[in-house]
């Protein structure tokens, strides 16, 4: 495993407007909007991500909106870096947990699976590949 494996996360919600008020309230900030890749995901996700630096400590990630995604409980995901994302999903599934989404592009931002552990916990896979 390679050291500081998580790379994202994003906090499920159901009203964006409410949400990114509380947040950029609480934190003193403003989100931005990220754009959805064209593709499966279009007019069913919407993200408005934390400010991000690559040379700073810490995990980038956002608010999102996505259709089926329930917020509340298990409404936070985090993302695990991976060469490739197939690879880990397949591991998952064939110890224990399963897949909810296969890997699918999210454009100029790589690859994604989306799969639950033994316990119920929906985490996610990043990779480039």
């Amino acid at each position: 495993m390679k050291p500081n494996p998580i790379v994202w996360f994003e906090i499920y919600v159901q009203d964006m407007s409410r949400a990114r008020a509380f947040y950029e309230a609480m934190l003193d900030g403003k989100l931005e909007q990220l754009p959805t890749p064209p593709g499966e995901m279009e007019g069913g996700l919407e993200m408005w991500t934390f400010p991000m630096s690559e040379e700073g400590y810490g995990a980038a990630g956002t608010l999102c909106k996505m259709d089926g995604c329930p917020s509340g409980g298990n409404s936070t995901l985090v993302y695990f870096a991976c060469e490739d994302c197939a690879v880990e999903a397949a591991r998952a599934a064939a110890n224990g947990g399963s897949i909810f989404k296969e890997k699918m592009s999210i454009g100029e931002h790589g690859f994604i699976a989306l799969v639950f552990d033994t316990e119920g916990n929906m985490i996610g896979l990043h990779s480039m590949a």
